[in-house]
């Protein structure tokens, strides 16, 4: 059985899109590399907490957001459609809190109740308003990366600075940039010693709400080009691809902005050669990095202690010589 893998073109594959297709996918692999800056290095706060799933809950619970959103509107306007999904994740933000404070319901547990029950009350709304809700659930799903070019640029009199949501994007990863900076270390010593946080006179709690108040932010806006599956890889892949690297946070960090990078660039080649989703793509190219990193990176890499193993056991052996 051959598989239908299209035939691999150079000149389709890697020349057009830098070349008579720039206009098109210079601003996808922009986008793509915001995306994956903006939630890798919230997601590396994410890892350290041990709060993985909290991406996947508020990328999911954004679906009555929006739905209501819509309902409320009648529009589909990214605007109105942005403020619904944001009002959505600061719900579930709060509800998990909530949940996980007042009862013995451990925060894993109810990442899961809260997350899978708004997600639930999404698709009743959808269902129930079937004729009034026009929602596409690939779009909601998957997002539609390879669309983001197509609505008229934002400009500024005569400057045209680019597509609205490559531009809002482009926002939301320079602030976390920089928030980042400036909150360096509450943000560090908060994520492993809340005690030694509050003794240094950190308040954790305020620095734990305002991680979950910007991780909504940066998933709601992620939402419309990856949508609500591939944005919880994109939280996490760059940090864990990076972890596996180096040991200090600050390379970390550095690393995760170059993941980033290579991740969108090898996606969206990979994307134009399969015809296939491209945020997609950027995930799988991503994992394939990850891969990489898991193999033969210099601590822990697989490959990598297996062949210091052979070398330590080749020193050991004897050599027969008298």
């Amino acid at each position: 059985m051959t598989l239908p893998i299209p035939s691999f073109s150079i000149e389709r594959v890697i020349v057009a899109p830098w070349t008579s297709q720039l206009p098109q996918f210079g601003w996808i692999v922009l986008m793509g590399f915001f995306v994956g800056t903006a939630c890798g290095l919230v997601g590396n706060y994410l890892i350290l907490r041990r709060m993985a799933l909290m991406g996947d809950a508020i990328s999911h619970s954004v679906l009555p957001g929006l739905a209501l959103a819509f309902l409320a509107t009648g529009s589909r306007g990214s605007g109105a459609m942005f403020l619904g999904a944001l009002a959505a994740a600061v719900v579930t933000t709060v509800a998990i809190e909530m949940v996980h404070r007042n009862s013995r319901v451990k925060q894993d547990a109810a990442i899961g109740i809260v997350f899978s029950s708004l997600f639930a009350l999404g698709v009743v709304l959808i269902s129930v308003f079937a004729d009034k809700v026009d929602l596409d659930q690939d779009c909601v799903l998957n997002g539609e990366l390879a669309l983001i070019a197509l609505p008229p640029p934002i400009s500024i009199g005569s400057l045209m600075l680019g597509p609205p949501a490559v531009i809002r994007m482009g926002v939301v990863a320079t602030l976390t940039v920089l928030l980042v900076l400036v909150f360096y270390k509450e943000l560090l010593v908060s994520a492993f010693d809340s005690i030694l946080a509050s003794s240094l006179g950190i308040r954790s709690g305020v620095v734990h709400y305002g991680l979950m108040g910007w991780l909504s932010i940066v998933v709601v806006s992620a939402f419309e080009s990856v949508g609500a599956i591939l944005v919880v890889a994109m939280l996490i892949l760059p940090g864990a691809t990076a972890s596996l690297v180096s040991r200090r946070l600050p390379r970390v960090m550095g690393l995760t902005v170059l993941h980033a990078a290579i991740s969108a660039v090898l996606g969206m080649h990979l994307g134009v050669w399969l015809d296939c989703s491209l945020a997609g793509a950027i995930v799988v190219a991503g994992a394939g990095l990850f891969v990489m990193a898991w193999l033969f990176n210099p601590y822990s890499g697989l490959l990598t202690v297996r062949w210091r193993h052979a070398e330590a056991a080749e020193l050991r052996e004897p050599t027969g010589e008298p």
